[in-house]
């Protein structure tokens, strides 16, 4: 059993500009991804397009309204209906990463102190040194990658502001215990800090593994979330904050002063998705589904071959297994992609090297090849049979 992630000192670049190399790499030279570093589902384009055929014949939707005061009416009803607060608990923004970044830069002063988590995605750090905070982590140790109040008690300091994390965790796909976030919350009460809870992925989850979203745990905590991932809407670039109306307050007078970028267009197709979410919904699920069941016989060969430590988690369309016996990762993925094609996400983008981040949330069709190769090479690199040194391509 794994009982901690391994911890490196930071690659070079920084994930988003590798995988875009990646992909310039792949196109340069008419090459065939087999994406396993998607973290979504496929755009639902079917879907979307009849939905835009159907909203702009005439008459054209009511939905198509200004978002510029205060974001599309219509996406803030549904929103508080779906999270049980009032309007004054919600503002709406161009993406999850865009919420993120005016957080930051509405509560924040330079010199103020950020605990982010790890393993955990780059940019919920970068955005914070970039607005001139000092940013440490937490460990949430694997293979369970739970979070540790007592870890984060200890990592505090007088100018703690902002504690960061995500549920569903990303990179591991895995649910934060219930009582672990009442206990941060307290926490938070008792030191004087917020909680931002990044829950993109959050949708992928049971009721059981997430009884209600952080915002309706304690007024400290600040859910941010999208459509990007759960919908396979990044396209639409609608994102949203809950949070006590106090620190929406304080949030707003800042976008109204400085964010012109929410679009009309796709925020009206934000609010018809949202109050058709059972569909959307229904079309992720079919998807996961196929694919899960690919991922679970492939994850299970693979523990029982000794090849790596950690399960599929219960929900969602991402894993982070710890490959056993190959400590750089970054290599092993790039090695992987100049022979394959297939092309995971190293832990060393999220601070644990010697782990990959999976995404499984495509056809059957990418799912079952990507794989089988994947599968192909960790069993090459365990008995180096056949398989020249690793080394970096990209």
């Amino acid at each position: 059993m794994v009982s901690s992630v391994s911890q490196h000192t930071a690659p070079a670049e920084s994930y988003s500009r590798w995988i875009r190399r990646v992909i310039g790499i792949a196109r340069s030279g008419g090459r065939v991804i087999l994406p396993l570093f998607e973290s979504t589902v496929p755009e639902p384009r079917e879907l979307l397009t009849d939905l835009v055929r159907e909203a702009f014949a005439e008459p054209v939707t009511d939905r198509y309204t200004s978002a510029f005061a205060a974001g599309n009416p219509y996406v803030n009803a549904a929103l508080a209906s779906t999270y049980g607060v009032s309007a004054a608990h919600i503002l709406c923004t161009t993406g999850a990463t865009g919420a993120i970044a005016l957080l930051y830069r509405a509560l924040l002063q330079p010199g103020d102190h950020v605990l982010v988590e790890t393993p955990g995605f780059d940019l919920l750090g970068m955005l914070a040194s970039e607005q001139g905070a000092q940013v440490s982590t937490f460990l949430r140790p694997g293979p369970g990658f739970a979070i540790d109040v007592d870890r984060i008690a200890a990592a505090l300091t007088p100018r703690t502001r902002l504690v960061v994390l995500t549920n569903l965790h990303n990179p591991s796909g895995l649910a934060a215990d219930h009582e672990a976030l009442q206990d941060l919350a307290e926490l938070a009460q008792a030191r004087g800090f917020r909680v931002i809870v990044d829950e993109v992925y959050g949708d992928f989850a049971t009721a059981e593994e997430r009884p209600v979203p952080a915002c309706r745990i304690s007024p400290h905590f600040i859910s941010v979330s999208s459509l990007t991932k759960a919908f396979g809407l990044s396209t639409l670039r609608c994102g949203w904050i809950v949070a006590d109306p106090a620190v929406i307050a304080i949030v707003r007078d800042l976008a109204d002063r400085t964010e012109f970028g929410i679009s009309n267009l796709t925020h009206a197709l934000a609010a018809l998705v949202l109050e058709r979410r059972d569909q959307f919904s229904a079309y992720s699920s079919d998807v996961l589904s196929a694919a899960r069941q690919i991922a679970d016989r492939h994850f299970a060969e693979w523990e029982k071959a000794g090849l790596i430590a950690g399960t599929l988690p219960k929900s969602g369309c991402i894993a982070f297994p710890r490959l056993v016996g190959i400590d750089d990762t970054l290599a092993f993925a790039d090695d992987l992609f100049a022979r394959t094609g297939v092309t995971v996400v190293p832990g060393e983008f999220f601070g644990a090297a010697g782990h990959v981040r999976i995404g499984f949330g495509l056809p059957v069709s990418k799912v079952e090849p990507a794989f089988a190769m994947l599968g192909e090479a960790l069993h090459a690199a365990r008995s180096g049979s056949g398989v020249r040194p690793l080394t970096r391509v990209l």
